[in-house]
């Protein structure tokens, strides 16, 4: 079965987890225990559903874990629209996450 690190979906969600810390640290700073910390928590539940599904023994298992992975991919969407809303981030960024959530998904 492999590696989950080989996984190019497990790698480039990993990416995805650091550049949204470095993105949310810019966030205002009420917003730490809000929207900063559910988009910080959705962004990590991605990979490491991944990785946590991959090793089962029983595909069913697997693809399991990798719909809650896509449901925490959702949400992040979710989250970004109203980060974007709320002038957070810009459009151009918005427009550039949306692109690596649809390519992880």
């Amino acid at each position: 079965m492999g590696d989950f690190k080989s996984l190019i979906v497990w790698q480039k969600s990993v990416s995805l987890v650091t550049e949204i810390y470095h993105l949310t640290e810019k966030y205002p700073k009420h917003e730490i225990f809000g929207l900063t910390s559910q988009i910080r928590r959705a962004s990590v539940s991605i990979p490491s559903n991944i990785s946590e599904g991959h090793p089962r023994r029983s595909s069913n298992d697997y693809i399991q874990f990798l719909k809650i992975a896509r449901g925490s991919l959702a949400e992040l969407e979710t989250q970004f629209l109203i980060s974007k809303n709320l002038n957070f981030i810009s459009e151009e960024q918005y427009q550039d996450f949306d692109t690596k959530f649809i390519e992880i998904a």
